[in-house]
């Protein structure tokens, strides 16, 4: 009898375990409602006072968002931690690797052609194009037992479009397809923290100072230098931010890791009115925290003053 007995507890506990092991994984399985939105990292050019583009679409591991209709944004207002919301979709808790942004060149949401373009402080719109229509962001982001999941599409301007002075008329271009790839970038902000701050420039050595973001360890000396089809500078950043007038800014949006952060100064040409690369600044900082290692992790928001000791010439 008691052989019985022990025989029958040792397999309730086993029948427990694999209960609490299929209770665990259909609860993995539940599907999360996950929001989307799209941000901005700044152009390096005084000219551009607004980036428009039209999304037709949005896709997630190949399915389009729900709640979404065709819609038209100007990028250049969602900087600095700005977001827009673009819709929902329901995924399960594991990692999503697959998503898309389809573009409509031809007209907007008001059916008003075109439908993504640059438009310049004079008024003049230029129209922004590529052979491709969708975009698949190569990029991995994890889906949390949580309702507060948001995936953020990092649109960054400054790698997407070039210049092209071929055409007085149309002076903007989307970069190359891959290029074009490689400029977008997506995080779910659960996963995500900020760095914000000021920077002293007290003896005015810029007109407008860029501050850029690095994995630690990967930026050297030839980032600063025109690369690629399409001639981008600091094309492996993970992102940047545009100093304001006020001396603040804010790098948003950066996964969890170690970073490393770069000044670059600028100059208006006042001809053209683009932003001429004049150099890398070197910096000071005003705090414990260094400019060369910061560490980023989930809903952090961390400080970094610094002080300008001097401009490197490009």
């Amino acid at each position: 009898m008691k052989k019985l007995i022990l025989k029958f507890g040792i397999l309730t506990a086993i029948v427990s375990l694999f209960a609490c092991s299929d209770e665990e994984m259909a609860t993995h399985q539940e599907s999360q409602n996950t929001k989307v939105s799209i941000t901005d990292a700044p152009i390096d050019n005084a000219e551009v006072s607004a980036a428009f583009v039209t999304i037709s679409d949005v896709k997630v591991n190949g399915t389009s968002i729900e709640g979404f209709t065709k819609t038209t944004v100007d990028l250049m207002q969602l900087q600095n931690g700005n977001k827009k919301l673009l819709g929902n979709i329901d995924l399960n808790a594991t990692s999503v690797s697959n998503m898309s942004l389809v573009l409509d060149y031809d007209q907007d949401v008001n059916g008003n052609a075109p439908g993504c373009y640059i438009k310049t402080a004079n008024g003049m719109k230029h129209e922004l194009k590529s052979s491709l229509k969708e975009f698949k962001i190569k990029d991995k982001a994890d889906i949390f037992l949580s309702d507060a999941n948001e995936l953020v599409i990092d649109f960054n301007l400054r790698k997407t479009i070039m210049e092209n002075q071929q055409n007085p008329n149309d002076n903007y271009d989307f970069v190359s397809n891959t290029e074009m790839s490689a400029g977008l970038r997506f995080v779910n902000s659960l996963e995500t923290g900020s760095i914000s701050g000021t920077v002293q420039d007290q003896n005015n050595t810029s007109d407008k100072i860029i501050v850029y973001a690095y994995k630690k360890g990967t930026y050297n000396s030839n980032e600063a230098k025109e690369q690629g089809t399409s001639k981008i500078r600091f094309a492996n950043a993970v992102t940047s931010s545009a100093v304001s007038s006020t001396g603040n800014y804010t790098v948003s949006f950066l996964k969890e890791g170690d970073y490393e952060f770069h000044f670059a100064s600028y100059e208006e040409n006042n001809l053209s009115g683009e932003m001429e690369f004049k150099g890398m600044l070197e910096v000071t900082s005003l705090s414990a925290i260094q400019t060369d290692f910061l560490q980023v992790s989930s809903n952090l928001n961390l400080s970094l003053n610094v002080i300008i000791k001097g401009r490197v010439n490009g």
